[in-house]
């Protein structure tokens, strides 16, 4: 008898390559060949997958319509396995996957389109966190403020569109054919903050050079750094932005005049 460890190894690499030949031998038939019983599980597997991909890309789903979506997905699923049980995280890689299709070469936004869908469902999912509260760091040193480093917030995502995806996507989803027909792919590449608020999912288009120093930030350059690297005062305006919008969680390095303060944060 195999291990349960061995079975669970063997019905999955049935389910998910289609590889009936090991898992046979453990099914009962019970008036329906081993091949078939399992093919029940395999369909009832890759329908999972596919609900997860179809919860994922809502607008990506409209714009291709409900029939040519499921054959893709069921394409997808075929070559892309989840990597987890948690299926919110599954579809990561269907945004390259559907823009490599030759089906969709007619419709250039689309990639676009499924990675900012696909970001705003890793912020919807994203884990509660604290917020950095400015007054934390009032009364800092100007040299301490200039080395902090600041960790964005698990609901916040930076993207970059060649089309203007954020105009498309509300247009989708609000199923406005006249702010669709309004739309230019021409007025791309757009810079998009992707963020999770008590009301919902906002986007806010941010100038390359905005993006590029909120990018930086994320990435956890020092403030000093980022400073640096921006014209004029554009650095401190949007890291003023950043702030307000309650974009980044904790900081670091805690200066040692700070290492007794008691953080308040809010949620």
């Amino acid at each position: 008898m195999p291990t349960l460890l061995e079975l669970q190894h063997a019905i999955a690499r049935s389910l998910l390559r289609g590889d009936v030949k090991e898992a046979s031998a453990f099914v009962e038939s019970q008036g329906l060949t081993h091949e078939e019983r399992l093919a029940i599980y395999r369909n009832t597997s890759a329908g999972v997958m596919v609900g997860a991909l179809r919860l994922a890309f809502v607008a990506v789903q409209h714009v291709l319509g409900a029939d040519f979506f499921e054959g893709a997905a069921r394409l997808f699923v075929g070559e892309t396995p989840p990597g987890s049980a948690w299926l919110d995280q599954y579809g990561a890689d269907f945004p390259e996957f559907l823009a490599r299709l030759p089906q969709t070469a007619s419709i250039p936004y689309l990639g676009d389109l499924a990675r900012l869908e696909w970001s705003v469902n890793i912020v919807l999912h994203a884990v509660e966190a604290p917020f950095l509260d400015i007054a934390d760091l009032t009364g800092m040193q100007e040299a301490d403020l200039a080395q902090l480093r600041l960790a964005p917030h698990p609901g916040v995502q930076l993207l970059r569109c060649d089309f203007p995806a954020d105009a498309i996507w509300r247009a989708v989803l609000d199923r406005d054919d006249d702010a669709m027909a309004a739309i230019r792919l021409s007025d791309g590449p757009v810079w998009l903050l992707v963020q999770r608020t008590a009301k919902g999912i906002d986007l806010l288009r941010l100038s390359e050079v905005q993006w590029r120093i909120a990018r930086e930030l994320f990435l956890g350059q020092s403030l000093a750094a980022v400073v640096a690297m921006a014209p004029d005062a554009q650095a401190h305006a949007i890291l003023a932005t950043l702030l307000t919008r309650e974009c980044f969680t904790t900081f670091s390095p805690a200066p040692e005049s700070f290492a007794r303060h008691t953080r308040r944060i809010h949620i």
